[in-house]
């Protein structure tokens, strides 16, 4: 039998967090919500989803969308300085198949999806989402050129 270690959870005041660690946790929350509006608008086979899936959780994505919120002043001061905690956060890891500035600036879009997560701003999470969303689905980011 594994034995897993028992968490009990607390509430966490994401200002204490590094960007990295809320990059961590925005990744995960914008890819459910991508994965279930894929899968709620009929596509249920895992190639076809992935596939899908990368139009709107690829690096290149996530930077065209940040980069576009922040053209159209669409995010509090709040919500910038978790962006900005994301992109500046020393990385351990090599971004594949994408320049640095391009994994910068979705890493900071995931910390402040992942701010908002903890900070239990919920609705505002849903909104900027589904704006996400819609703009992936008209090809708002085609002027959004990152590689």
């Amino acid at each position: 039998m594994i034995k897993v270690k028992k968490l009990t959870e607390t509430d966490v005041n994401p200002d204490t967090l590094n960007g990295q660690t809320l990059a961590y946790l925005g990744d995960a929350v914008y890819e459910v919500y991508i994965r279930r509006h894929l899968v709620k608008g009929g596509i249920v086979r895992p190639q076809v989803l992935q596939r899908e899936a990368t139009h709107y959780v690829s690096a290149k994505a996530q930077a065209g969308l940040i980069t576009k919120m922040r053209d159209e002043q669409m995010l509090s001061e709040i919500e910038l300085t978790a962006f900005r905690r994301g992109r500046n956060a020393k990385t351990h890891t090599k971004a594949k198949h994408t320049s640095l500035k391009t994994y910068q600036l979705s890493t900071g879009f995931e910390a402040m999806l992942g701010y908002l997560d903890l900070a239990g701003e919920y609705e505002r999470v849903n909104q900027l989402v589904f704006w996400c969303i819609n703009a992936v689905e008209n090809g708002d980011l085609e002027k959004y050129d990152f590689e």
